[in-house]
């Protein structure tokens, strides 16, 4: 879909968003292939959107920046549960698995948010990040070899975007070799959590089960990776109980895995698509870091992430009300003109480029520059490695279905 179409299909603009339009829009094959041209009628027409099911719908950057700081839009376990439980149908089925993953510091608020990210701070240094950076080459370059004697042709994805997270993060967490089979089954599994609510609630069981026993052995016997800085760090902090400690290896160990394959899947696609920016990453290397910047603007993985209201707040003129759903468009944000410079354009060197798409304030990502990392070696080994690399001619994309990711099932490509 072009940037003139709009998602009845027809050209130009065919009139305002009706109310209640976004969310069903959100998941025709339109809007599924290319959402912005829609984001961008959203934040000229119903910038603060209600749909009809009663979620808010946020598109202005200045907006999602505010709200990203806003402590009257709580991200707590509990008032998420009771607001998706309210809401029936399918959602209220999501409330299940929203209470089944616990009070991990991605779902409460100060001061409980506060003291469980500390913990990770802690251990999750950006030195011990930075110190990846050769280890992560080496991965990635395995992985291309691999990809490149299997034959002139790849699924990007499955042969280095998907592995790649994986691979990094059993060797950061020190999870054995013979066990990162079942850890990729369960990622799998969580990285699909909406489509078989009682499928991911097992998985999520097990892998919680798994996880305590390695933090069982990593106290008992205590080696140079993450769980065992962080049993370490709750030694000396004990108010954090047994059940955060576990609960932070969880999402530390999970959180970056999905957004970093499609950090690379999507950000290839799109310097596929403008080979002139392709050209000048490959004439000047030392562009990746902005490039990776640029790229996450560009295509967003994390489309948009939820927040409840906690207390009434007027946004744009509109009152969101206590227990009231909003969802923040990162992706529709990362492309306003308001407060980007053409922002339809990839620009690898775009300046002053502080786009959101890690979110920002109290509950900006931790695991954003271990992402960042991981995509900055992947694209720039793809790109030197493979200097013919392009679309495999007439392969058709498919994007996942979930509105609030971006996100392709496959990319094949030829070299």
């Amino acid at each position: 879909m072009t940037s003139t179409d709009t998602l009845d299909g027809a050209r130009g603009d065919a009139g305002p968003v009706r109310p209640g339009d976004l969310a069903a829009a959100l998941r025709t094959p339109e809007a599924r292939r290319d959402p912005y041209p829609f984001y961008a009628r959203m934040r000229r027409e119903s910038p603060v959107h209600r749909s009809d099911q009663g979620i808010w719908y946020l598109t202005r950057y200045a907006d999602v920046e505010a709200a990203l700081g806003d402590l009257r839009l709580s991200n707590d376990r509990d008032r998420m549960t009771r607001a998706y439980g309210a809401l029936g149908g399918d959602l209220k089925a999501f409330s299940r698995i929203t209470d089944r993953l616990g009070r991990v510091m991605t779902n409460t608020d100060p001061p409980d948010h506060a003291r469980l990210r500390k913990l990770a701070n802690r251990a999750f240094t950006a030195r011990r990040v930075e110190a990846l950076r050769d280890g992560i080459g080496r991965i990635v370059d395995r992985l291309v070899d691999e990809a490149v004697a299997a034959g002139p042709s790849m699924d990007l994805i499955e042969a280095v975007a998907s592995p790649l997270p994986l691979s990094v993060v059993c060797e950061l967490f020190g999870i054995p070799p013979g066990d990162r089979p079942q850890v990729k089954a369960w990622f799998r599994r969580l990285g699909r959590l909406t489509e078989d609510i009682a499928k991911s609630e097992a998985a999520i069981e097990q892998y919680e089960d798994y996880l305590a026993g390695l933090v069982a052995r990593r106290r008992a016997d205590p080696g140079d990776d993450l769980i065992s800085a962080l049993v370490t760090t709750q030694a000396q902090d004990d108010r954090l109980t047994d059940s955060e400690l576990l609960s932070t290896c969880f999402v530390l160990i999970t959180a970056g895995d999905e957004t970093t394959t499609h950090l690379v899947g999507n950000g290839m696609l799109a310097l596929l698509r403008h080979p002139e920016q392709l050209a000048r990453l490959r004439e000047d290397p030392a562009l990746i870091r902005s490039a990776v910047d640029e790229l996450v603007r560009y295509d967003t993985p994390t489309q948009a992430i939820v927040r409840v209201v906690a207390e009434d707040v007027e946004i744009g003129g509109r009152t969101l009300r206590e227990g009231e759903l909003v969802y923040l468009f990162l992706a529709a944000a990362n492309r306003d003109p308001e407060r980007f410079d053409d922002p339809d354009r990839l620009d690898l060197s775009r300046p002053g480029n502080r786009h959101l798409s890690f979110g920002n304030g109290p509950h900006f990502c931790l695991g954003g520059p271990l992402a960042r990392l991981q995509s900055e070696v992947a694209v720039g080994t793809l790109v030197r490695r493979l200097p013919h690399l392009r679309q495999a001619e007439g392969a058709a994309l498919e994007w996942r279905p979930n509105p609030l990711q971006r996100r392709l099932s496959a990319l094949p490509l030829t070299y």
